[in-house]
């Protein structure tokens, strides 16, 4: 009987543990329990590195990698954060990181998606929002087994299972899940934005209810960028929406 190798040991190990290794590698064999474990070791194979250093131009299969890289870079420089932001004063130790962070005074997203036309601020993000578009959903749910195209919204779904509600509203003390949740709730106190249709002139709290409103005026979906206007509450009368 030939000794187990080191890799079968670990599967051996995780299936003892209740763990079943569900994703295998079509290379090698190697077995993986996370899709996303699966997708960063083929990059061993496939040779990609789309992790690069913005001051030195060297690539890394692994973005911990590419951050390891940069910490070393300034360490051995002794660098110090000699970059600082005209706007808000906050320093940085590359001039890269420094053009990104301006981006939030100017606004500018410089990267847009060729499938729908919206618009980013950072490369990164950009690529994630392309999944959408693939209809691929690789990220799933052990508990439930719903499935997501993004290992982040998978995260933020597993809170539900989990129970946790980690944003608190400091107004009155309601508790929510996610911080995009709260941010919407915060408005109900404030009433600070409100979206106002332009065809036949309803307001509403939420633009994702004038999005599915816009429907019935244009009778398909819509961007409701190009038919709302953002009205400060103090300045109408507003019943209940």
């Amino acid at each position: 009987v030939e000794p187990l190798s080191r890799d079968s040991k670990h599967v051996q190990q995780q299936s003892q543990a209740g763990v079943k290794a569900k994703h295998t590698c079509d290379q090698c064999g190697k077995n993986f329990s996370f899709k996303s474990h699966l997708t960063i070791h083929q990059r061993i194979h496939s040779g990609s590195k789309p992790f690069s250093c913005d001051e030195c131009g060297k690539a890394f299969a692994q973005k911990q990698s590419l951050k390891t890289h940069q910490v070393q870079q300034q360490s051995q420089a002794g660098v110090k954060a000699k970059h600082t932001c005209d706007q808000c004063g906050k320093d940085f130790s590359f001039k890269s990181n420094l053009t990104e962070h301006q981006r939030i005074h100017s606004g500018e997203k410089p990267f847009n998606c060729d499938q729908c036309g919206k618009a980013f601020t950072h490369i990164s993000t950009l690529i994630k929002h392309k999944v959408v578009h693939t209809g691929v959903k690789k990220f799933e749910c052990d508990e439930c087994g719903k499935t997501f195209s993004q290992f982040g919204h998978l995260s933020r779904h597993v809170l539900i299972h989990c129970g946790i509600k980690a944003h608190r509203c400091e107004q009155c003390g309601k508790t929510f899940t996610r911080r995009s949740t709260l941010t919407l709730h915060m408005q109900t106190h404030s009433r600070t934005v409100l979206y106002h249709c332009d065809h036949c002139g309803k307001i509403y709290k939420q633009k994702k209810t004038l999005t599915e409103h816009l429907r019935s005026h244009t009778g398909h979906e819509v961007c409701p960028c190009d038919h709302l206007k953002i009205t400060p509450s103090c300045d109408v009368s507003v019943g209940k929406l």
